[in-house]
């Protein structure tokens, strides 16, 4: 059965293309979570006025990878001790938070910052914040990196770093290295 991982670590396509390469992640949708205007747009997200996080919503097999697995990952691919930006991506919109739907998320989403903070060079700030009402992204959001985004020369200076992380760190647990 299909469980999710709500997080918020920066630029959504930049993270989208991350968790697209795991190993047990059936599915990623870029949008929008943790604000107070119902439906926002992209463009009200950017203002940073609405209150959300870019975020994804991550489809994953935990018999395949555990979603504390999927939280060390995403410590490892972003700078959760950035607050409320990722890079040159500034504002709260950019947050670093988790998302968990569950007692039992939750408890790992505790878990997993204090694994990162032992290995941290500055304090996290990630932030564990309701889960609350989750708004797809606009279609030309979505599997942004398969298409548009090898062309953006943003994702073209961040996401390989974070793709040579991942298959570095955790060459186990991606599509790409086990190919």
């Amino acid at each position: 059965m299909t469980e999710y991982a709500t997080l918020a670590g920066g630029c959504f396509w930049c993270t989208e293309a991350v968790f697209k390469d795991v190993i047990g992640v059936e599915s990623v949708e870029s949008g929008y979570i943790g604000g107070h205007v119902p439906n926002p747009t992209y463009k009200q997200v950017c203002g940073g006025d609405t209150g959300h996080a870019e975020a994804i919503r991550v489809g994953f097999d935990p018999e395949q990878v555990s979603y504390a697995d999927l939280l060390d990952i995403f410590f490892a691919t972003h700078d959760p001790t950035q607050l409320n930006r990722q890079g040159n991506d500034v504002g709260t919109q950019y947050r670093s938070a988790i998302f968990p739907e569950t007692v039992m998320q939750e408890e790992q989403a505790n878990q997993a910052i204090a694994r990162a903070q032992e290995g941290a060079s500055g304090k996290i700030v990630t932030t564990i914040e309701p889960f609350s009402d989750w708004y797809p992204a606009e279609g030309y959001h979505q599997d942004y990196w398969d298409g548009e985004g090898q062309r953006n020369p943003y994702c073209l200076a961040v996401i390989p770093p974070k793709l040579q992380k991942l298959r570095k760190s955790f060459a186990a647990r991606s599509k790409a290295v086990t190919a």
